[in-house]
């Protein structure tokens, strides 16, 4: 698959999983480009933890210069027609109530289990957990976006490795070779992309998983494509 089409890929994929007047919680990078790729017809509220409810498009390098607004991950933002600020515990307090539907993060590995490790590598520096932690406890749907490997090594693994952000919190695991449903019975293959074989997903996985008897090939539709 082209390396400049894997990104755009995922998030189109995953703007599938959202409904219409859905509450939506973005992580940085990846996840950011999912509203790109919104169905006709769904119109989502996105919230930022660090106190905005409804944020509106990201700005252009112009439309930010003068703007002091910015996201949970500190890159310039904009507030949509009749989105709001409030303060930072209010926020929190909509996260920890079950009052957002979906959020959708990336991962540094995610298990079998539904466990998700995706804020620290022991030794490097990083800024901090953030709320990534109360998303993936306090949203009702928890999606990993990301790449299937990193440096050709799996990130899906039978257990992970690194500090973990929290355990047993995640729904489906869309990436851009295929969608992993997870359940208790352990990770379910329920679309796969066609450019890969099962084979294929099977070598860049580490965790075991159940190819559903009724997977589909994911279809997406994206610009230029």
């Amino acid at each position: 698959m082209d390396k400049t089409m894997i990104k755009p890929f995922i998030a189109a994929r995953v703007a599938q999983e959202l409904k219409d007047g859905d509450v939506v919680n973005l992580g940085i990078g990846l996840p950011t480009f999912v509203p790109n790729y919104l169905p006709e017809g769904v119109h989502i509220t996105l919230h930022a933890e660090n106190g905005i409810v409804g944020c509106g498009p990201k700005p252009s390098a112009e439309e930010a210069q003068p703007m002091y607004v910015t996201d949970a991950g500190g890159a310039t933002a904009s507030v949509a027609k009749g989105g709001c600020f409030i303060d930072s515990s209010t926020s929190f307090a909509l996260v920890r109530g079950g009052h957002v539907d979906c959020t959708v993060l990336g991962a540094l590995e995610v298990d079998q289990e539904g466990n998700l490790a995706n804020w620290i590598i022991p030794g490097k520096k990083v800024p901090g957990m953030g709320g990534a932690m109360d998303l993936v406890v306090g949203a009702k749907k928890v999606i990993i976006a990301m790449e299937h490997t990193a440096k050709g090594n799996p990130k899906i693994l039978k257990k992970c490795t690194l500090p973990l952000t929290a355990v047993k919190c995640i729904s489906k695991i869309i990436t851009e070779m295929c969608v992993f449903e997870v359940t208790p019975d352990g990770l379910v293959l329920r679309e796969y992309n066609p450019e890969f074989s099962i084979d294929d997903i099977k070598n860049a996985t580490e965790a075991d998983f159940i190819v559903a008897d009724d997977a589909k090939e994911i279809k997406v539709a994206l610009p230029g494509a």
